[in-house]
């Protein structure tokens, strides 16, 4: 009997064909919010640069691509611990199959060199500023209530889409973010849309305590801002 499921032969080939499509739900989740007109409005796409342009849409693939890497080696992901060498295995292959999507668009190698070391450069920046979220995240909590185990999952859970989407409008705006919260919003609640929708995928559907992680997901941002 045909059937039309793809047949593989090892963990390798199921990582390799997973990065992919993970890699361009990203890149669909990036056009869809450079394409906003919302969203330009609030960058001022009319009176930008192509070169600037660019570089903002770049931004935007990149924080995608880097918060699927987040995604994967995130401590709170529940799927079981037999699976945990393959996460490591896929995020591994993230990077790579994102470089080699855009390889099928026909991009010059030589913008494929800079693809690379910009996707290295913020997953170094990410990875290490969520560290300074979670604690910032941990202090205002604390500020309003003494923190349970329920409070310390959501911020735990909450730190990957909080890190990027802070690094993401830090970057879109050239770090002139005064004044621009409605931006960072719109940002967040795409990335958070993203967010939702790749845990669940590899939690298997499992929902519930992100909805739940969410809803805090407001007062925290708002108690960041008034700390600027």
């Amino acid at each position: 009997m045909a059937t039309d499921t793809p047949q593989f032969e090892s963990f390798d080939q199921v990582a390799d064909t997973t990065a992919k499509a993970l890699d361009e739900a990203a890149a669909n989740y990036a056009f869809q919010l450079f394409s906003d007109q919302g969203f330009r409005r609030l960058v001022n796409f009319d009176i930008l640069s192509q070169v600037e342009q660019d570089r903002v849409f770049n931004e935007l693939v990149v924080a995608y691509v880097v918060l699927v890497i987040l995604v994967l080696e995130a401590p709170d992901l529940r799927v079981p611990r037999e699976f945990r060498d393959y996460l490591v295995l896929l995020k591994e292959k993230i990077p790579k199959a994102y470089l080699d999507y855009l390889r099928t668009l026909g991009v010059a190698t030589e913008h494929l060199l800079n693809w690379e070391k910009l996707i290295s450069l913020r997953y170094d920046e990410y990875a290490r500023d969520r560290h300074e979220v979670r604690s910032a995240a941990m202090e205002v909590q604390s500020s309003e209530k003494v923190l349970d185990l329920d409070d310390l999952s959501k911020i735990q859970m909450l730190v990957p889409v909080q890190t990027v989407a802070i690094g993401c409008h830090h970057h879109i705006c050239r770090g002139e973010t005064t004044g621009r919260d409605d931006l960072f919003k719109l940002t967040l609640r795409s990335l958070s849309k993203f967010y939702v929708d790749i845990r669940v995928r590899l939690e298997g559907g499992k929902v519930t305590p992100l909805m739940r992680a969410g809803q805090s997901l407001k007062r925290i941002i708002r108690g960041k801002r008034k700390r600027k």
